[in-house]
């Protein structure tokens, strides 16, 4: 289970077009560590799609395609189904490496899915994920988000998944092949992720969506408390010298009126200023050499667009070195990744 069991609704292009903006920094290299492509209702986001935002006025050079069940063998063994999406993101990398859809390098690297529940099995099963990708293979994401209160929508239904003695020996495999693990958490797991970290200081670990604070529901009226739970548990994590943090995916509550009320998409003054504290945080807790600005589009596209959430991005950095700068925007995620050093 993944982003596609927390999307819903369709992207309004129409609507998304009513705020549009002056690209800041449009010379600032960018690499994408988190993307998708799906078939979706309502949703369309295939190479087509994405080849449009990528050429939306930013300078990005490559991006990650991010795990999202797309493109699942029907038929096989269960564990081996994800190859299929794994040979459709390879084939959508080759089409972007040909240049023909412009300069950027879609799907330069991916993070795949492998169920870390086949335990010490995960090896065999990650060797043809490699094999199938043409070596663009580079991360497993498995996402084990969960929390107590029935008002929130749990990716996995059990709590500390993470601690479980097969997903240990999967992420042992992971660990062994140099393979990079994304958890997609909610931010009560944050040290459960750093239990993770201690056990395998060899892996390198990546926490999706600044940890995914959980803002609404139970903790609607508990906005501070949340936040000064998740400072601390960052703080903890960070001590993990294998921990790096993507930046992107926050909720942002709006102030004027709705999309059905005749309001505008969020512009990139909304993001930065509800992601501030938040960024501020990781920032401070991680040093900009283990954070990574991610789209997560086309999941944030129900709210802006791809050019006007870079321009937030900009804005959260607008503080930042030059070389603090160069590693949130790719250094960072290039490294993580393993893109091609000529590519950024």
């Amino acid at each position: 289970m993944a982003e596609r069991d927390h999307f819903s609704g369709s992207v309004d292009e129409a609507w998304l077009a009513r705020h549009v903006e002056e690209i800041l920094e449009p010379d600032l290299p960018i690499v994408d560590p988190h993307h998708h492509l799906w078939l979706r209702p309502g949703n369309v986001y295939m190479l087509p799609e994405l080849v449009a935002d990528l050429a939306s006025g930013h300078a990005v050079k490559a991006t990650v395609f991010e795990e999202c069940h797309s493109m699942y063998r029907i038929d096989g063994p269960v564990e081996l189904r994800s190859l299929g999406e794994t040979e459709f993101v390879t084939g959508v990398a080759a089409m972007s490496a040909s240049g023909a859809f412009g300069p950027a390098r879609a799907c330069a690297s991916m993070v795949g899915n492998i169920d870390l529940m086949l335990g010490g099995d995960v090896a065999r099963v990650l060797d043809l994920h490699i094999a199938a990708s043409g070596g663009r293979f580079s991360a497993v994401r498995y996402s084990t988000a969960w929390h107590p209160s029935e008002a929130v929508p749990n990716v996995v239904p059990v709590a500390h998944r993470l601690a479980d003695p097969l997903v240990r020996q999967g992420l042992a495999c992971l660990d062994r092949r140099g393979i990079a693990f994304d958890a997609w958490v909610f931010h009560n797991q944050i040290d459960e992720v750093g239990d993770v970290a201690a056990a395998f200081p060899g892996l390198t670990i990546v926490l999706c969506h600044f940890g995914s604070p959980v803002l609404g529901g139970p903790n609607a009226k508990r906005q501070d408390e949340v936040f000064q739970a998740w400072r601390e548990s960052m703080r903890r994590l960070s001590t993990h010298k294998n921990v790096r943090v993507k930046l992107g995916a926050l909720p942002v509550r709006r102030t004027g009126p709705s999309k059905e009320a005749g309001g505008l998409p969020l512009s990139s003054t909304d993001i930065a200023t509800a992601w501030r504290a938040w960024f501020d945080a990781c920032l401070e807790l991680f040093g900009a050499e283990r954070c990574m600005f991610e789209s997560n589009f086309p999941v944030q596209k129900r709210w802006s667009s791809y050019p006007v959430f870079w321009n937030a991005c900009k804005r959260l950095a607008s503080g930042a070195s030059r070389d603090e700068k160069a590693a949130l925007f790719a250094k960072t995620a290039a490294r993580t990744y393993k893109i091609p050093a000529g590519l950024v």
